[in-house]
């Protein structure tokens, strides 16, 4: 019997220790896939940038079961992923573009991983020159293909927006402890514009 709740106290010691470790070294995560994982990050980045599709390649998987959901449409695909957000979308709309990646954690396994972060993304638009700078937050799926990692499902969204009546609701914003205040910026489809 004290054998067993030695084991038990073990046991739930160690399972209160995971709960407070940061996510990216729970149990099962690979720091080395990590790492790779947030290079191919970079990589995404840097691909959004320039509107470069070969660099994109790099990084996704050339399958037609990848997906990216994104404000203006969802893709199925990388060559729709190729042709609809970065040559369209990237090349097409905008003459200069930076996606600044921050707040990234990545969580990975065997042969799954997922990131998440919020972004920065600046850019101007190809037709008169306006620039425009938009926040948001996303979601990578990444799949272990062999030897490399590779990305397949991407999901972004603008910040979170406080309702009015949330706002004004007994103060219930204000009452959030300030990590976790929403913040009030315009939804996902609506674009600052600066001259």
């Amino acid at each position: 019997m004290k054998q067993w709740l030695s084991r038990r106290a073990i046991w739930l010691a160690l399972s209160a220790l995971a709960c407070t470790m940061p996510a990216t070294a729970l149990a099962g995560s690979d720091g080395k896939a990590i790492e790779e994982i947030n290079s191919l990050i970079a990589k995404y980045a840097q691909a959004v940038g320039a509107a470069d599709t070969k660099l994109a390649s790099e990084v996704w998987a050339d399958s037609s079961d990848v997906s990216f959901i994104h404000p203006l449409g969802h893709e199925h695909g990388w060559e729709a992923v190729k042709t609809n957000v970065f040559e369209r979308l990237m090349g097409e709309m905008f003459s200069e573009r930076s996606l600044k990646v921050k707040d990234l954690h990545v969580h990975a396994y065997e042969d799954a991983a997922w990131a998440e972060f919020y972004w920065d993304f600046a850019a101007k638009l190809r037709k008169d020159g306006t620039t425009i700078e938009t926040h948001g937050r996303e979601t990578q799926i990444y799949r272990k293909m062999g030897e490399r990692w590779r990305l397949v499902h991407v999901h972004y969204s603008g910040m979170p927006v406080a309702s009015a009546a949330m706002a004004s609701a007994d103060g219930a914003a204000a009452s959030l402890p300030p990590n976790n205040q929403m913040q009030r910026t315009a939804p996902a489809h609506a674009i600052e514009r600066r001259r």
